[in-house]
């Protein structure tokens, strides 16, 4: 039987998932699952069928692009065929167009590197190949301040050095480096996504105030974009935990994220402005407490349920990107994911409106170790790094028909 941990592999509420895109608001759910005990009984859609496994997926081939890493967090392919990508700890390198490869210069100077916090997710402005700007979420310590925030870059075109340019955003809040996110999505518009963590504090995903155990959405001057629930403010959705993953649905323009669960259910979640994604660890006063349910609707009224959760145990999903092309077969359009705790990248077929998840399917099991990041590049390929510790690389994963 192919992974007994996933069998309790489930799909949101079809009353929560049929609503139009346009009114897909919090809403709470039609029961009382209760919000005591481990989060494997308090959590939602625990008697929903197993999604089916489809063992469909085209073969993979696999090169090493870069390797002799240490924890590549993230990978950016930009359009001048160069392969970016950095260590947790710090550092960055590079594949160039030419195929050679060596590290990039950058001061990382003010990098605060702790536990889960370092440097983290990298993404390219949407310009780039006009302004070779980038972006990085990273931890930084400096002049008595330690927070995680967004910083800008420049490189030059032979990829020989990053040159700072500006803090997009400070105040991500870090304490000992655990859940410090830190995911980046640069929208078509330019804009900003950015998944962060909660810091394994109780009150942060429910603190509106609290940048932390959120999505944000701003501008590239780091101002809120437009159309956040409060103009002010940064944050677009709340109650999340430890968001590793973002990812636009092509055609459709959903936003999806994907963060990691306690010991049991793992999320990938639809997002809408002001939603409040039901995580609130705070139940026993100044206690981290992580045996309530990642989406809990009866503490957080208005809860909105994930589109797919892991069930009764944790794969540790670490990334969120969509395969394109057709040498992807039936899997073309899926949303696919790196496991850390699992060893392999995780393909779910999402259902027409996207709530709900219709087939899922596994690559490259026990392969390469934990897998982190995944980056879909235009020729369909996936860039994959991985999170082993030593030895680590980019690999390049090409689906062969």
């Amino acid at each position: 039987m192919r992974h007994p941990k996933l069998a309790a592999l489930t799909v949101a509420l079809t009353a929560v998932l049929v609503m139009p895109v346009a009114q897909c608001v919090a809403q709470p759910f039609p029961f009382d699952p209760g919000s005591f005990g481990n989060g494997s009984t308090g959590s939602l859609g625990s008697d929903d069928p197993d999604i089916p496994i489809e063992n469909t997926l085209p073969q993979l081939s696999v090169t090493t692009l870069v390797d002799g890493l240490d924890h590549p967090w993230d990978v950016a392919a930009a359009p001048d065929g160069a392969i970016l990508t950095g260590q947790r700890s710090g550092g960055f390198f590079v594949r160039r167009s030419d195929n050679t490869t060596g590290p990039v210069s950058a001061d990382l100077s003010d990098l605060y590197a702790q536990s889960e916090t370092g440097l983290m997710g990298i993404a390219l402005a949407r310009d780039f190949a006009q302004s070779r700007t980038l972006y990085t979420c990273q931890g930084f310590s400096a002049g008595g301040v330690t927070d995680v925030r967004v910083i800008s870059w420049t490189v030059d075109a032979g990829w020989t050095a990053l040159t700072r340019t500006g803090t997009v955003l400070p105040g991500i809040p870090v304490s000992s480096g655990r859940h410090g996110g830190c995911r980046i999505l640069a929208a078509q518009d330019g804009t900003l996504f950015v998944g962060t963590g909660d810091t394994a504090t109780p009150s942060v995903p429910q603190d509106p105030n609290s940048l932390g155990g959120k999505v944000l959405h701003i501008n590239a001057d780091g101002t809120p974009a437009a159309g956040n629930p409060n103009a002010s403010s940064p944050v677009y959705t709340l109650g999340h935990r430890n968001v590793q993953g973002l990812a636009v649905q092509p055609g459709s323009g959903r936003v999806y994220s994907v963060e990691q669960g306690t010991s049991v259910d793992d999320e990938v979640n639809l997002l809408t402005p002001g939603g409040n994604y039901g995580y609130r660890p705070d139940r026993l006063p100044g206690t981290y407490d992580e045996s309530v349910p990642m989406t809990d609707p009866v503490r957080v009224p208005g809860a909105i349920a994930a589109v797919w959760r892991s069930g009764s145990s944790t794969l540790a999903t670490a990334s969120a990107a969509f395969t394109g092309g057709a040498a992807w077969g039936a899997w073309d359009g899926a949303l696919v994911m790196g496991g850390l705790k699992s060893k392999e990248l995780i393909f779910l077929r999402l259902s027409a409106d996207g709530r709900s998840v219709d087939a899922q399917t596994f690559g490259l099991e026990n392969q390469f170790g934990r897998l982190r990041s995944v980056t879909p590049t235009p020729d369909g390929s996936l860039l994959v790094t991985t999170d082993n510790g030593t030895g680590d690389k980019v690999l390049r994963v090409t689906p062969t028909p």
